[in-house]
């Protein structure tokens, strides 16, 4: 199983987000030869809207919950990251930051801000598997990030990841299909997420989020999906599925025009988290 670790909590005023630098297992060049990484980011905090300011630029203004913004194509390098409450004048008052970070080159990474289990900020660097999957297989990702307890994720009626723990990851390798995903309290059987038809795509992953938070009442889902497998990688956000706790059923609700990482040399930046594969 692989496991993303949780890289920094804030003081109940603030998100968390990302410093020091990228191991080299992440570096690489894509086709063109240059060095570049992808990177998108998640929002998973519920009622809470931030910017996000790069070497000094508003990068992500008015940055809601449920949003998913990016991919885009990074040179590799250094910058400077701050978060600032929303419609902050500039980033001379962030909330996080600023922090140096680094992206190199041939990754492709997600960053999540959301609530650790116990329903406090934080965030979580995601690295995107883009390693190559066989003829007629997809690859499914679910990715914990609610504050919720463990939980089991349910495929077709049968549990496929028992007692998955915020902030950790688990991926499957399966033959292309539409199935039917649930999640629960870990051995319990009744939802508190879905059941909702998820296709695992061949020659892709498909990584579902669960944020928001379970006393509250705010669970959601979102999606992700990283295409490519059997060629060059290329992270495609696919939107946001919003599906209200114990519910009978599922609400679709696609984000609205995807925020992109706006402007040559600006990004926003990452930490690889240390993973171990079963």
């Amino acid at each position: 199983m692989r496991k993303a670790l949780p890289l920094a909590a804030t003081a109940a005023c603030g998100l968390a987000f990302f410093g020091s630098a990228l191991p080299a297992a992440a570096a690489g060049t894509d086709d063109s030869g240059g060095d570049t990484a992808k990177v998108s980011v998640l929002h998973g905090v519920p009622d809470t809207t931030v910017d996000v300011y790069v070497n000094g630029e508003r990068t992500l203004d008015d940055f809601k919950p449920g949003e998913l913004a990016g991919p885009l194509e990074l040179p590799a390098g250094d910058y400077e990251l701050a978060v600032t409450a929303s419609d902050a004048e500039d980033d001379s008052e962030p909330v996080i930051g600023p922090v140096d970070v680094s992206l190199e080159g041939g990754g492709d990474y997600t960053a999540v801000a959301h609530l650790d289990a116990q329903g406090q900020p934080t965030a979580t660097a995601f690295v995107n598997d883009t390693s190559a999957l066989e003829a007629g297989n997809g690859r499914l990702v679910v990715r914990h990030v609610a504050a919720a307890p463990a939980v089991d994720v349910w495929a077709n009626g049968e549990v496929a990841i028992p007692g998955l723990e915020n902030p950790n990851e688990e991926s499957l390798d399966l033959p292309a299909s539409t199935i039917e995903a649930a999640v629960s309290v870990a051995g319990e059987s009744d939802p508190v997420l879905g059941p909702t038809d998820v296709e695992v795509a061949e020659g892709a992953a498909t990584i579902v989020y669960a944020w928001g938070s379970a006393e509250d009442g705010s669970l959601a889902l979102a999606t992700q999906s990283v295409n490519g497998m059997h060629s060059a990688p290329d992270g495609v956000p696919t939107g946001n599925t919003q599906v209200p706790a114990q519910g009978p059923g599922v609400w679709w609700v696609v984000a609205g025009g995807a925020l992109l990482l706006a402007a040559a040399g600006t990004t926003a930046a990452v930490r690889r988290q240390a993973t171990v594969r079963d």
